[in-house]
Parts: structure tokens; sequence; C-alpha cells
């Protein structure tokens, strides 16, 4: 009787203390949206899934579809587990998260500060690449304010490569000494072999940017004015895959009107298999309510090539690239906005700021102490962009899916 007594109450120890763990958890996905959604990232909080299997954070899971086949997840800086999901129109699926080991992740989206390069920043995933400029480069004159455009072609990661060969101080070497003996024609040759200008079977650096937005920068608008922002003052990487990358920038004091010490933030996300970053912006210091756009700069070689719908929440530009009779393609570039209230507009410069002639414009109200959320980003007509409707498409597609996010629950 005593043996059977203590062996009831070792149990209902042993319950309290884990033999209760749930196996797993169930995140329920639900599409709101008449047509299907694949490779959409949710997220949800680390700190719920652990408590709901009753695990300590540091205990390794696995994320399963419905059709028991594995999911690539990563843990965020913000604590966030993010996995890609699939779902059909207006129906809602489930996955498992459970403890275990799970399989290696292949790095897709990665990125790094350049000092050698004047401190540019770069990123990508498996369909773009960006570059914003730093403040070496300031430092020099340049002005550069706007986000620049890595075409890709491939699904690998290839920055890290183009810069090695564009740096390479060896190579340099050479160069120099053939200009330095006359070798002209020679010495360009081996600049083209180790140019990211030039496309060596993965994509290029074709776009310019100039003193401009460039690819979709923010920008605050003091009387229908842009107050551009310069080179970032520091930065730091919050995650870098394997599939997202989050980069935090912190810029110089602006005046903008009466207010003579605005601070800007940005926090720039990138997933695997989008073309856009999400970029949340924050100002300090801003006491009233101001005008913030997000804008793309528009070249003389395309001058009509720009397109806008406040209602579908979209701008683009279909950009010639820096050599527009060469072989390049066009490089399309584009911004969505969740706000519902955005205003889309051409504005251009009272004259040439030389092959700019002004930029496409995203306007929203930004009230003070908020975010303004947005996204930008870029496709290429040589990586599954043939022409300007397919990527108008894909733009208005993303807003609806911004503006109809994915409901997720944990059960």
């Amino acid at each position: 009787m005593k043996k059977t007594i203590l062996t009831v109450a070792v149990c209902a120890a042993l319950s309290l203390w884990g033999c209760g763990n749930p196996q797993s958890v169930t995140v329920t996905v639900t599409n709101p949206l008449d047509a299907g959604r694949a490779g959409e990232m949710v997220e949800v909080s680390i700190a719920k899934i652990y408590q709901q299997l009753n695990l300590p954070d540091t205990a390794q899971i696995v994320i399963y579809d419905e059709k028991a086949q594995e999911v690539p997840y990563q843990r965020t800086y913000d604590d966030q587990l993010i996995f890609p999901v699939s779902v059909g129109a207006n129906v809602s699926v489930r996955y498992t998260i459970q403890q275990g080991t799970p399989s290696a992740v292949t790095t897709v989206v990665y990125g790094r500060s350049y000092p050698e390069r004047l401190d540019d920043i770069a990123w990508e995933n498996d369909r773009a690449a960006y570059r914003v400029y730093g403040p070496s480069l300031q430092k020099k004159g340049e002005q550069a304010y706007g986000y620049d455009v890595f075409t890709k072609s491939v699904a690998n990661l290839v920055v890290e490569d183009r810069y090695a060969m564009e740096l390479d101080t060896a190579v340099w070497a050479r160069i120099n000494a053939l200009r330095k003996i006359g070798k002209k024609r020679e010495a360009d040759e081996l600049v083209n072999k180790i140019s990211y200008h030039v496309d060596h079977g993965n994509g290029m650096d074709c776009y310019a940017v100039g003193p401009t937005l460039g690819g979709g920068t923010s920008a605050l608008m003091s009387d229908s004015v842009i107050v551009y922002p310069y080179c970032y003052k520091t930065y730091e990487i919050l995650d870098n895959g394997p599939l997202r990358f989050t980069l935090r920038l912190a810029f110089n004091p602006l005046t903008v009107k009466n207010d003579s010490n605005v601070i800007e933030t940005r926090v720039i996300q990138l997933d695997e298999g989008s073309q856009l970053n999400k970029t949340t912006v924050t100002y300090t210091n801003l006491s009233q309510p101001t005008p913030v756009a997000g804008g793309i700069v528009i070249h003389a070689a395309n001058a009509d090539g720009y397109a806008y719908n406040a209602e579908d929440g979209y701008i683009a530009y279909a950009d010639p690239t820096t050599e527009p009779q060469s072989d390049n393609g066009i490089v399309y570039i584009g911004a969505v906005f969740p706000d519902s209230a955005v205003r889309t507009k051409v504005q251009f410069f009272d004259e040439p700021v030389g092959d700019a002639l002004g930029h496409v414009l995203g306007i929203c109200t930004y009230q003070p102490d908020t975010d303004f959320i947005y996204y930008w980003g870029s496709g290429w007509s040589k990586y599954g962009f043939k022409t300007e409707a397919d990527w108008t498409e894909y733009l208005k597609t993303f807003a609806r899916q911004v503006r109809h996010p994915l409901q997720v629950t944990i059960e």
C-alpha cells in the first residue's frame, strides 16, 4: 500500500515538472485573400512557442508542414521565429512545432559592411542585392543619398565575390603598371575582368544613384521640398541569415522647419524570396506631422518609364541602366505602401541633375513618435521579369498581401 502511494506521488511530481509537456504546438496560418501565397515569411513569438512546449529557450525545435516536410526557420534579433509558408486562396494551413534537431539551413540572405570600399554596406537574398553608402564616401564629397541596386541572375550569394574581385589589390597593381607604360587597352581589359560593373554571369552594378533618392529611399518633405538624408552615421547588423537580413542605420541630425535636431533611424529587413525590403523609419525630435516619401529616381534615358497607383499602393520605374546602349537589360525599381492614405505623384527637378530628371514618389504623413513602414526593392529583366507589366503586377500583388496580412494563431 505504501509503495503504491509513493509511486503515485512521484508520478504526480514528475507530471508537474515535465511529464505533462505537450508534444507539439500547432501554428495555423490563414490567408484572407482570394489568391494563393507562396514563400511568404510569417513570425511567431519565440517565448510563446517555448512556453507552450514547456521547454527552455535553449532547446532545439523543428517545424513541419501538413505533409510532414521539415520547414526551415530562423530566430531573429527581436525574439521572433520566422519561417516561409505556402497558403492557398481563402484557406488555412497548419504547421507543427516540436522539440527536435533541425536540419541545416542553407544561407540565402547575407550582408556586411565593406570598410575597404568607403564604408559600403551591401546585402542580398536569392532574388536581388542592395547597397547603402557610408561615411567615408561622404567625406570624399560625393553626393549619393539613395539606395543602390546590384542586379542578380542566380539564387546563390554573389556580392562577397564581387567586392573581392573589384578590390583585388594585386590586380590593380598590374592595371596601374600597364597604364604607367602606356598599355591602356591591356589595362582596360583587365579592369573589365574584375569590375562588378560588368556582368560575369550572375548580374552586375549598372544602376545610377547620384544626388537623388535612388532605388527607393525615404525622406521627409518640407513644403514639398525633399529633405535629403546623407550617408548613414552608424550601423548595426541585427540579423544575418539564413532567411532574413536586418540592418539598423542611424543618420546625422537634420533641420526640418523649426526642428534642428531631427534624427532618422531606419531598420531595413530583407527576407528570402522577396524582391522588396521592409523598412521601418522613425524620426526623433520631430515636433509636427510632416509628409514623408519613398522615392525612385527618373533618368533621362527613360523619362516616361514610371508608373504609380495610390489605390493599389505602389510606385514603379523601369530604369534603362547606366549604359542603355549596352545589353544590360532593364532594372525594375518599385516601392509599396501599406498606408491606404498614400499619395502618389511625379515630381521633376527645376533643372536636370546630371541625367536625373526627378522622382516618382509615394507620400504619406509621418506622425511624431510613430513608425513609417514601407517596402522598396528591385527586379531585373534578366531574372524573372520580362516586361514592365510583370513588375507592376508583382508590386500590386505584394501591396495586396501587406494590406491583408496572413493571420497567425498558436494552439
